[in-house]
């Protein structure tokens, strides 16, 4: 339901790339979801799933936006009128509008202020909220009317229908109580291994012994760090992760010298590349990390050896191509992968992409590779199926977008500050553990640190005597969130440099259009040398 209510209320921008990006980084900014669709048949695509509202660049919209737009604006339902607000470039408007009406069409006076663009997207949600509130009342009016000319058949559908519901409750339930136990179990495990070393330190020490340490360390330090991964790949599951897409060149990534290292010595490995393989949009390292995953269940599928064949090829991909809409229409790259192994029965291949659902003997699997997958595909717009048969192997195939816009600076690293700034810090976090923690660490490598644990302390920070060269924020704070108090800071001191920390925050899941220039991302958990070699890297060397 959340799904569905956000579709229905995100602006879609069908524009130049650099018009595109910074109209929906100003709307991101604003709390509206935003889709910049790459062509008019994705914009179709996209209208198909829901939208709130749609921006067009003026001169696009000049060239007729085709009789399929059209044809989708004339097919609205009765209580739908779809607002189009076009946006302009170039010499300023003249009076009146030289376009045919087409839904409920705005034009931008040119230039216009960024707060005319805002308001007049709020204004037009506003409109798109009315006309389904509408369409709601009818479909309320339209319920009560079968109701009454068939009481008896209503009755029997609306008992199906909870019996439907039931089940699916059942099966929702089933699926919570399975990643519930399966995250209480790991992590018990895990707490385990850190209270028993912390505890086993704590005797040594006060025994004035210090034999041993290094390996109750070590012990302590290996179980957060399985414990990392762990919220990351649930964090992939559920699309939540922070991605940072990028350009990647697939040649480099299939190369077959470092595959065949990855994969048991008895199995034979085939490589089938496009010549001319579009690049891909995604995250690489997350990418990476979901092709070792299908690497080693196609490996643990052949404990005996056997054949391992990975094709990537170009595939156009028409609207309506993929059941339920699990693909937009466009370009994207397909990796196949398939394996000869042992395969999968029906009952297996239905549940396998659940998190913490392994057919492994205990202790041998956590049952999240395939959920990391899934989840993953699905945040970088892509999608996976999975095919299989037992006695006779399974092929997934991942589907991933096609890289179309141009590199920007955004795109990358972060380039070391030349020559040295001030070395004033202020941390702010709500958790006084983490803060307290930070702070320590920052001091100890020469930083002066103040610190705040919720967005309105900090601004008195800010807006005070007492220097700043480096604002550190969690994103998530209560109240005023991360992004909202670095927006009031750059107001103040506009080339402050800011870093976010972030154990999860839905706003921050792409980061493109979450950073600025200047503005640097890192993900709990994380080790301290990781944050002080950013710090270092942003403020330069002491």
């Amino acid at each position: 339901m959340a799904s569905s209510l956000a579709l229905d209320e995100r602006a879609l921008i069908l524009a130049p790339a650099p018009l595109a990006a910074d109209t929906a980084r100003l709307l991101a900014s604003a709390g509206i979801d935003c889709l910049c669709p790459v062509d008019l048949d994705h914009l179709l695509a996209c209208l198909g799933e829901g939208a709130g509202l749609v921006m067009i660049a003026e001169h696009l919209f000049k060239q007729a936006p085709g009789a399929s737009l059209q044809a989708y604006l004339d097919q609205q339902p009765i209580w739908s009128d779809l607002p189009i607000l076009l946006i302009p470039q170039g010499s300023p408007t003249t009076a009146g509008s030289p376009y045919p009406a087409r839904g409920t069409l705005a034009l931008l006076p040119a230039p216009f202020e960024h707060a005319q663009l805002l308001h007049m997207a709020r204004a037009a949600l506003r409109n798109r909220r009315r006309q389904y509130q509408v369409r709601d009342q009818l479909l309320e009016l339209q319920r009560r009317l079968d109701m009454q000319r068939a009481p008896a058949v209503e009755s029997q559908e609306h008992s199906q229908e909870h019996s439907e519901f039931a089940r699916h409750q059942a099966r929702k339930m089933d699926a919570i109580g399975q990643l519930a136990g399966g995250v209480a179990h790991d992590f018990n495990n895990l707490l385990t291994s850190i209270g028993g070393s912390f505890e086993l330190i704590e005797r040594r020490l006060r025994q004035g012994r210090s034999d041993g340490l290094d390996s109750m360390l070590r012990m302590g330090r290996e179980a957060v760090s399985r414990a990392s991964r762990l919220t990351h790949r649930l964090l992939a599951f559920s699309s939540r992760q922070s991605l940072h897409s990028q350009r990647i060149d697939l040649h480099e990534l299939l190369q077959g010298n470092r595959l065949k290292a990855c994969l048991n010595p008895a199995v034979t490995l085939q490589l089938h590349l496009d010549k001319q393989l579009w690049p891909v949009e995604a995250d690489e390292q997350q990418l990476q990390e979901a092709l070792d995953n299908l690497l080693l269940n196609a490996c643990e599928a052949m404990p005996s050896g056997g054949q391992l064949s990975i094709e990537a090829s170009n595939q156009p991909i028409a609207t309506g191509q993929f059941a339920g809409g699990a693909l937009c229409a466009g370009d994207y790259v397909r990796l196949r992968i398939i394996d000869n192994g042992q395969g999968m029965a029906q009952g297996t291949l239905e549940h396998a992409f659940e998190p913490f659902f392994s057919t492994k003997a205990i202790g041998q699997g956590i049952g999240l590779g395939l959920s990391m997958v899934y989840g993953f595909s699905k945040q970088s717009h892509g999608h996976v199926t999975l095919h299989s048969q037992v006695g006779q192997g399974t092929r997934v195939d991942l589907y991933l977008p096609r890289h179309v816009r141009q590199t920007t600076a955004a795109d990358n690293p972060a380039q070391p500050v030349q020559g040295s700034r001030g070395r004033h810090v202020l941390v702010v976090e709500d958790d006084e553990n983490v803060r307290q923690l930070l702070c320590q660490a920052l001091r100890e490598d020469g930083f002066a640190c103040q610190s705040a644990t919720n967005a309105n302390d900090g601004l008195k920070v800010l807006r005070s005597t007492q220097p700043v060269d480096l604002l550190i924020s969690d994103v998530g704070l209560p109240g005023m969130n991360g992004r909202q108090l670095a927006e009031i800071a750059r107001s103040l001191n506009p080339h402050l440099p800011v870093l976010f920390i972030t154990g999860y925050a839905e706003t921050a899941m792409a980061r493109e259009g979450f950073l600025e220039a200047g503005m640097y991302l890192i993900c709990k958990p994380f080790e301290l040398k990781q944050l002080q070699a950013q710090v270092s890297q942003i403020l330069g060397e002491p």
